[in-house]
């Protein structure tokens, strides 16, 4: 299995994966954007992390992108934090599933949308994946502009789990097939 990318430049950022050194900057940025990210996010359930268990999961994260998985990435502008962001293999082999979150002061500026289509490039680039996908709740009105400004397809909804407290527990699925970006202007 073909490893997704670890460094992508788009227009205005670094696109690429944490390292432990980068563990105060991250901790800073989600520290900063609990309020704003906890409506959301499931795993802000579980902050603030210690510095060892940031570092340690940065480090996991590393080898399971060493060992084919999931890249996980910060996004940098000017060695800035402003956010994170990944692709993920959860939907089989032909798919991707780009995930994003933005530090509070930096949201309303175009970064999830500028991540995704720089995370969708490099993803459809990758032999094999013939489509990526975007997934949210369908509450989360911010994160259904993103693939919507792309050119993707809303192509279900499905009740699942509410998982983090501002979710009504019905996800929105947004597809790209290959084809269709490669036809794109984006």
């Amino acid at each position: 299995m073909e490893r997704l990318p670890d460094l992508i430049h788009s227009e205005r950022l670094t696109i690429r994966h944490w390292t432990e050194e980068d563990a105060p900057e991250m901790a800073a940025a989600i520290t900063a954007s609990l309020e704003h990210l906890r409506p959301w996010m499931a795993w802000v359930a579980h902050e603030p992390l210690s510095v060892k268990d940031r570092s340690t999961l940065i480090r996991r994260w590393r080898r399971e992108w060493e060992d084919g998985g999931d890249t996980v990435v910060g996004l940098f502008a000017d060695d800035v934090v402003v956010g994170g962001s990944g692709l993920h293999r959860r939907l089989g082999e032909a798919a991707l599933e780009i995930g994003y979150w933005i530090h509070v002061d930096h949201t309303r500026r175009g970064l999830a949308t500028e991540t995704a289509a720089a995370l969708t490039t490099a993803a459809l680039a990758i032999p094999g994946i013939e489509r990526v996908e975007i997934h949210h709740d369908k509450a989360n009105l911010a994160s259904a502009g993103v693939p919507r400004r792309l050119g993707f397809t809303l192509v279900g909804e499905a009740p699942r789990d509410a998982e983090a407290p501002g979710e009504i527990g019905i996800e929105c699925r947004w597809a790209m097939p290959r084809e269709d970006w490669a036809t794109s202007a984006n």
